[in-house]
């Protein structure tokens, strides 16, 4: 038996290679296939983003919708007084500070006033003088003519001489003469002493109506003169105002003026008191222009003065065409009136949140112009999808462009 030629058994190994990079590029192609399969399929579910435009609820106000020209301005007291004495003198008394409340004819303050209180107590001495002159001088002319009487009496029968007579009848014209003198005495006495109390009146500082006081000017101590003439002494002791008279003064541009007119119904909001709105009426206008701001004063009365309502507050006036009721008044959650859209029968919203549009049903109620109210799970600062497309439902994605 022949042995068998084992060189002959030997692998080519110059051929593996070309197997291997085969396989290799078999794998990438199919991890790359497996690749935009994944990514396919990743279009294909990732939710869909519309972009879609968005407008904010609102509050409103019906009374706005007749809004016929629109005005700034400041509240103020058309019944205003810096209180001050006729009378020169140092404050001893000061009852009153910001804010108390005064009826007419208080005394609010009071000056020294002892050498007139003495000088008023010494002119009520000489009425009672003129007084117990008077009666005198009436009994001496009771007396005389008496006497005279019996004269003339006397005289008929001759008991008395002409000579008596005459001397009597001139007493008895004398005693005339004198109480008409001390009558006019008294007369002059009690003069006196009424110009002595209302000089002591003069150092009594009363409020000239029914009022607040809105400012303190003169402190105990200080001088105080009717014209301030002298160093350092106070004119004015307080500043008050009657509440009852507020108005606002607000300037209306004169190309404007035939807009409003005096009575025309107003609604007036104030700065300081942003959750209240007030009715008014034009009570007058300044019948004048002003030449620097082309403007003329227009006064608007308040309906109904509320006590937090006080002056130099700023304020703006809406001047209306019509009268309006308090419930247009009261505010209203509005929305675009495009907003609205219908689902399933019932009017809809589409909140977005959080880059998702999600369907609130609401309420429709009057129409204010371009927005409606509406009442629902809404309020006012949310926005809502403009416009809604027919295929947008709830939980959809959307991308907002604001307006």
């Amino acid at each position: 038996m022949s042995t068998p030629d084992l060189s002959k058994l030997r692998i080519d190994r110059s051929l593996a290679p070309i197997r291997r990079r085969r396989t290799r590029r078999w794998a990438a192609l199919g991890g790359l296939a497996v690749l935009v399969a994944a990514v396919a399929a990743w279009l294909a579910l990732r939710p869909r983003v519309a972009d879609v435009q968005t407008v904010a609820v609102v509050t409103s106000y019906p009374s706005q919708q007749f809004v016929v020209l629109n005005a700034t301005g400041y509240v103020v007291a058309q019944r205003k007084a810096a209180i001050a004495s006729k009378a020169t003198g140092r404050l001893e008394w000061l009852g009153v500070a910001e804010g108390s409340r005064v009826k007419a004819g208080d005394v609010i303050a009071r000056l020294e006033n002892r050498d007139v209180v003495a000088q008023a107590q010494m002119a009520d001495a000489q009425v009672v003088a003129a007084r117990a002159g008077l009666a005198q001088a009436e009994a001496e002319e009771r007396d005389a003519d008496a006497q005279h009487r019996r004269n003339v009496e006397l005289v008929g029968k001759g008991f008395v001489s002409r000579s008596a007579l005459d001397a009597s009848r001139a007493r008895a014209e004398r005693a005339v003469a004198g109480v008409g003198s001390a009558r006019a005495a008294l007369a002059a006495a009690e003069a006196g002493a009424r110009n002595a109390h209302v000089a002591v009146d003069y150092t009594m500082i009363r409020a000239p109506f029914d009022g607040v006081i809105l400012s303190k000017s003169a402190n105990v101590g200080d001088m105080v003169t009717p014209f301030s003439s002298a160093t350092d002494s106070k004119g004015a002791v307080v500043t008050m105002a009657d509440m009852g008279t507020l108005e606002v003064e607000a300037d209306v541009s004169e190309s404007s003026l035939a807009k409003v007119k005096v009575g025309q119904p107003a609604e007036i909001l104030l700065d300081a008191l942003p959750d209240a709105r007030f009715t008014g009426r034009i009570n007058r206008m300044v019948p004048t222009v002003d030449r620097a701001k082309a403007t003329v004063m227009t006064k608007v009365r308040f309906d109904h003065i509320d006590p937090r309502v006080l002056p130099e507050m700023s304020a703006k006036v809406s001047f209306l065409s019509r009268e309006v009721t308090p419930e247009q008044q009261r505010p209203l959650t509005a929305v675009a009136a495009d907003a609205v859209a219908q689902r399933d029968g019932r009017d809809v919203v589409f909140v977005v949140r959080d880059d998702v549009a999600t369907q609130v049903p609401v309420s429709v109620g009057a129409r204010l112009g371009d927005l409606v109210a509406a009442t629902g799970d809404v309020k006012s600062g949310d926005r809502v999808v403009q416009r809604p497309s027919a295929d947008l439902a709830s939980g959809a994605r959307v991308r907002a462009a604001t307006r």
